[in-house]
């Protein structure tokens, strides 16, 4: 006789880290969708089309899924909507005032911290393998962010502003991961884009930038960072982050600068130097030692 517990499919442990890995990938896009469309608009107000654009799509997204209107959202939401919208403008705040390597280094070490914040807030102790992952990816990227061209002179206002970016990123992970736990993945990425397309809206207005380009070629930009960066990139994250812990979710999404520094390399003539290139080998061994240390996550869909 066959034993049933055999013939019953194994737990896909590996599903929750493959779409936050997926999801670190689109969002390597990010800064270079960015980069294209600062001719039209200014970089608050291309954050603002991308959440807007995204936000139809994503409705949509949540009907066809779950064949029903979005869940009445729960507080963590708004809390991590506002986060990630306050870690997009302080990042690009932070770029007007000190270097770019700086700023990025800075603001990818928020990602180690998400480690440190689900430990201490959510009391979930990451596995030993993950302290020495963390070191690694710290390692990874201090090289790839500073072993190139400083690109300018650095100022403590503009590391600050990345440190706030930091700050606000880690928290982001963390209250996306508790808002999971009782909103299934497309409909809290669609409730989080409407609280950023609110907060994203008064920080446009606030800055002084103009919300539209003079002409709706201005528009190609943020529609394509919708697309990538938000639907394929945070939706993934989002999703993903149901079955993945913290800790082991803010490794993974650090190989976004990887990603973001080989597609520099081939469309702006930007290529890397030795030590940059040992240190985005080095981000990848950390996020290859991080998931071979990771937990069983109890799956929410």
């Amino acid at each position: 006789m066959t034993n049933p517990d055999r013939s019953l499919p194994a737990p896909r442990t590996w599903t929750g880290p493959l779409m936050v890995l997926i999801g670190g990938v689109a969002i390597g896009f990010a800064p270079i969708g960015m980069r294209l469309g600062l001719g039209d608009l200014g970089p608050q107000a291309i954050a603002f089309w991308r959440y807007t654009f995204a936000l139809p799509f994503l409705l949509a997204l949540v009907f066809i899924i779950q064949r029903r209107p979005p869940a009445r959202p729960n507080r963590f939401v708004f809390i991590a909507g506002t986060l990630f919208t306050l870690d997009m403008a302080l990042w690009h705040w932070g770029l007007t005032l000190t270097t770019v390597s700086n700023a990025t280094f800075i603001v990818n070490l928020g990602n180690v911290l998400v480690g440190f914040g689900a430990w201490y807030f959510l009391k979930q102790r990451p596995a030993p393998v993950w302290f020495a992952a963390a070191a690694l990816a710290v390692l990874g990227a201090a090289a790839l962010s500073l072993g190139g061209d400083s690109g300018g002179k650095g100022d403590l206002r503009g590391d600050l502003l990345a440190f706030g970016a930091a700050i606000m990123v880690s928290g982001y992970m963390l209250a996306s991961n508790v808002a999971r736990r009782t909103l299934g993945g497309i409909e809290t990425i669609f409730w989080l884009t409407c609280v950023e397309v609110c907060v994203a809206g008064l920080i446009v207005a606030a800055s002084g930038e103009r919300f539209f380009p003079e002409t709706l070629a201005g528009f190609r930009a943020p529609f394509s960072l919708a697309l990538i960066a938000q639907i394929g990139g945070q939706a993934m994250i989002v999703s993903g982050l149901g079955r993945t812990s913290p800790a082991l979710a803010g490794l993974l999404v650090l190989v976004q600068p990887v990603v973001a520094a080989a597609v520099s390399w081939r469309l702006f003539d930007e290529p890397l130097s030795g030590v940059q290139t040992g240190g985005a080998l080095i981000i990848l061994c950390a996020v290859w030692l991080a998931q071979r240390g990771r937990k069983p996550q109890v799956a929410v869909d």
